[in-house]
């Protein structure tokens, strides 16, 4: 038997390996922002960590359908994938563009504007100061990724564990520190409208989001078709215990209104237990870990570019891939140019990091739909199909998970800004891209199939650690 080609996934990816990769991606700096955009939208203490655990059920219902489709359909490639064999190329090259143009560069300035803030907190630069970090961090991050310097894998895993160690000391200090703090006071419950319900729940998702990175692990794992479900199932029970503990603990310190005015969650919180010092000590280690998030954002985001050039014809030289640095150096950077705009935009705007959530959020949460859709209709087009896990309570499950897309959609476009409108307008004119399909895949592959090298570049994601690098 002759050995697989060297680009092919190889299954070497155990059940531990997995989830701790799929918390790697998800436990991001998201978590030391969005408390406080969340408590500007709840009425109440309650309200506060009840969409949490929301967003909690919404994420396991969602793994439980991806559970399904990965096991079903085990690839590399994940989504693209996914949206491939449900309804074309078109489609898959569309999401191709939109991850590029949209999804991956709002996340990039999305994680630059964070950065930002807490740079800010270490030394002020003024009312632009986030923005100015967050357009320097860009540059220089997409320099060094151009030269060929790529963060090692063991590098990455270290700032995993700093971000989870982050949130597991504000849980400490939350449940032991609010005693001698003094317990914030209750703030008087009102009734939120269903705009702030929506928004509140964008950010809650936001959150969580990157557990369907999940997806493109399915190529690497050993068994897919038993061991996925365990993955995606253990590893979202893992990030619910997190995000609902640290958010408790967060509200006993600051408390509502607390977190409402803070700009800096884990820092004010440390401030008040733990004196300045504790501040500075957060605030530093938040921005090395915001650092390599987004250094690891930036690597592989970069390489959809590569996957698209493979697909259009048209500027080819975008996915030229530079040999002596071993990186997609012209998509790199068109990427940092992109993401640079975007910083700019998100300056002019009353919150940057807000504004990037507003630009990429219906992009987002609209090919998640697809993606939900596609679960019945791969199984209408191929019902022989050995389906190795069976999503629960079908056809309810699935139908609740496109149900609870289609709401965030609904949310995301009536409840979001003008950049919401901005991003779906990108990604429509990717559309004469499709006009200049390399018809090679034509005769040499099947639109749904992409070559695992295509599929690798595809399988994008801000903040994954995949196997050799991630996010």
């Amino acid at each position: 038997m002759s050995e697989p080609h060297r680009t092919d996934p190889q299954p070497t990816l155990s059940v531990f390996d997995a989830v701790t990769i799929m918390v790697g991606i998800v436990v991001g700096i998201g978590i030391f922002k969005t408390p406080s955009l969340i408590a500007a939208n709840v009425g109440s203490e309650a309200a506060f960590l009840g969409v949490w655990v929301a967003g909690g059920l919404v994420t396991l219902i969602g793994a439980l359908c991806y559970a399904e489709l990965a096991a079903a359909h085990p690839h590399a490639g994940g989504e693209y994938h996914f949206l491939g064999r449900a309804y074309g190329r078109p489609v898959a090259v569309l999401f191709g563009w939109a991850r590029g143009s949209v999804i991956q560069t709002g996340a990039i300035a999305a994680v630059a504007f964070v950065l930002g803030d807490y740079a800010a907190q270490v030394q002020p630069l003024g009312p632009y100061g986030p923005a100015l970090y967050a357009g320097l961090a860009i540059i220089v991050l997409t320099g060094l990724n151009v030269a060929g310097t790529i963060q090692s894998k063991t590098l990455q895993i270290a700032v995993t564990f700093i971000e989870v160690g982050l949130i597991a000391a504000i849980i400490g200090w939350g449940l032991l520190g609010s005693a001698g703090a003094g317990a914030a006071a209750p703030v008087a419950a009102t009734a939120p409208s269903s705009a702030a319900l929506g928004m509140a729940m964008i950010f809650v998702l936001l959150t969580y989001g990157g557990w369907n990175e999940a997806a493109y692990l399915s190529g690497e794992l050993r068994d897919p078709g038993r061991n996925m479900v365990r993955v995606l199932v253990i590893g979202t029970a893992v990030l619910v215990a997190l995000y609902v503990a640290a958010n408790a603990a967060l509200l006993a310190i600051l408390g509502l209104d607390g977190l409402r005015g803070s700009q800096a969650v884990a820092t004010d919180m440390m401030r008040l237990v733990a004196g300045e010092s504790g501040a500075l000590i957060v605030s530093l280690a938040i921005v090395v870990a915001a650092l390599s998030t987004l250094n690891a954002t930036i690597f592989t985001g970069a390489r959809v570019y590569f996957a698209m050039a493979r697909d259009i014809t048209l500027l080819p030289r975008v996915g030229d891939w530079n040999e002596r640095g071993r990186a997609p150096a012209n998509g790199l950077i068109a990427q940092g140019a992109v993401a640079l705009l975007l910083v700019a935009l998100g300056a002019a705007s009353r919150d940057g990091f807000q504004a990037m959530v507003d630009y990429s959020a219906p992009v987002f949460w609209a090919f998640l739909l697809l993606v939900g859709l596609a679960l019945p209709i791969l199984r209408w087009r191929e019902p022989d199909r050995v389906l190795p896990f069976k999503v629960p309570l079908y056809p309810l499950t699935p139908a609740l998970f496109v149900l609870s897309c289609a709401y965030m959609l609904h949310a995301s476009l009536a409840y979001t800004g003008k950049g919401a409108l901005i991003g779906l307008g990108v990604v429509l004119a990717g559309l004469p891209l499709l006009l200049f399909q390399s018809r090679r895949d034509e005769t040499e592959r099947s639109p749904s199939a992409p070559p695992a090298d295509v599929a690798l570049a595809a399988a994008p994601s801000p903040i994954l650690i995949q196997p050799g690098e991630r996010r």
